[in-house]
């Protein structure tokens, strides 16, 4: 990761890490999804143990993510105490402010990328502003009080933060752990405080940039928060790895923050990952609801074939998909799709025709519409990202 390589997708479990099946199940499922990375809690004894397993359950399931593991207060202990876990994670991720206290806090820290030089891991500097570094955030708080023009108290907060992560990874590389093989990341939960935090990561430092909005929220207060804020800093060029931190809404499943993640690269250019559904938002002119239906029934589908695709159909993910409502926009979005169907609108003769590469290659009529456009769809990609079709 970093420099010209592709922003990666990351995600997280809650899952209780001493649950081995329960923690393995999840983070294979968030590896389908397309979590890239995937990081895990390690706060326990018991929790480091079953990172061994939890590495050897996931290969016997084919899923080969790599883990991450997050450490708070005790990481220095239970990686010495437990080796096998520091060998099979890909990766530690260490919070400045919390990675010890007071005098034990260098000794505790230098542990932690010793062992990470040991045994060849990345590790992640996060600093958070809900667990800032007290000492440090002190001492600029008095260095402020001296100022001729003192910084207003966010701005100090701000700085501490950004001192915090970079003076952390500069003690790292002094240790002797590669600056290659670190990533940044100074969370806050506030849009407009996230992308000053980052653009002066940005400024001062060269290191690797992990972004995410700490605590975003649920549903889609969670959702507008995270890509509003790394929208303005992916668009100008700022972060490596990205993760959406959303609370799961009751009955939904945690793989909701990857497919928020990917679309919000995908949405910019940045990657791609799986055909996305152009689709009409409905007006006076489309009282049916079929359209609607529709869209959701070829997003889901795409998305669920995309696994094997990946494998099977290399370039699929890059298909465009139109599903409109009328023939107002109808016909000239599906011309711009690699394939696309226009509904009728209300009073509108009941046919839908069906553009391939901007020309018209059938119409379909009668109940089956939803059935027969999907056909179509698979019968697209197999002719031209297929074996013989690829390009």
């Amino acid at each position: 990761m970093g420099g010209s390589a592709p922003v990666v997708v990351q995600s997280m479990t809650n899952t209780d890490t001493a649950d081995v099946a329960s923690t393995a199940r999840q983070v294979a499922e968030l590896w389908r999804a397309g979590s890239e990375l995937v990081r895990i809690t390690v706060n326990t004894a018991e929790a480091a143990a079953a990172v061994p397993r939890i590495r050897d359950r996931l290969a016997m399931m084919g899923a080969e993510v790599p883990l991450i593991g997050d450490f708070h207060y005790n990481g220095h202990q239970l990686l010495s105490d437990e080796p096998a876990a520091a060998e099979a994670l890909a990766k530690y991720r260490i919070n400045p402010g919390n990675v010890g206290f007071g005098r034990r806090k260098d000794s505790q820290f230098a542990t932690l990328i010793e062992l990470a030089i040991k045994h060849g891991k990345p590790v992640r500097i996060g600093a958070n502003w809900g667990s800032l570094d007290q000492a440090l955030a002190k001492q600029l708080m008095d260095e402020n009080a001296n100022r001729a023009e003192p910084w207003d108290a966010g701005r100090v907060l701000r700085e501490a933060l950004i001192r915090s992560a970079l003076d952390s990874a500069d003690r790292a590389v002094e240790i002797g752990l590669p600056a290659e093989r670190i990533v940044l990341s100074a969370k806050v939960s506030g849009v407009q405080e996230l992308i000053a935090v980052y653009r002066e990561l940005a400024a001062r430092g060269d290191y690797a940039l992990h972004l995410g909005l700490t605590e975003a929220g649920i549903g889609s207060k969670g959702i507008v928060a995270s890509s509003a804020a790394l929208g303005v800093l992916l668009q100008e060029g700022i972060g490596d790895t990205i993760r959406i931190s959303l609370t799961p809404e009751p009955g939904q499943p945690r793989t909701n923050e990857v497919i928020v993640a990917q679309e919000l690269l995908q949405t910019m250019g940045l990657r791609a990952f799986t055909p996305l559904v152009t689709a009409c938002p409905g007006c006076g002119r489309t009282t049916s609801t079929f359209f609607q239906e529709l869209a959701k029934t070829v997003q889901e589908h795409v998305r669920a074939r995309m696994p094997e695709w990946k494998l099977t159909h290399p370039g699929a993910e890059n298909l465009t998909l139109a599903v409109m409502g009328c023939v107002v926009n109808g016909p000239g979005e599906s011309r711009h799709a690699n394939i696309g169907i226009s509904l009728p609108g209300t009073g509108e003769a009941p046919s839908a025709p069906v553009f391939e590469d901007g020309e018209k290659t059938v119409t379909l009529r009668g109940e089956h519409i939803a059935e027969e456009f999907v056909g179509l769809i698979d019968a697209y990609v197999d002719r031209h990202y297929g074996a013989a079709g690829a390009t």
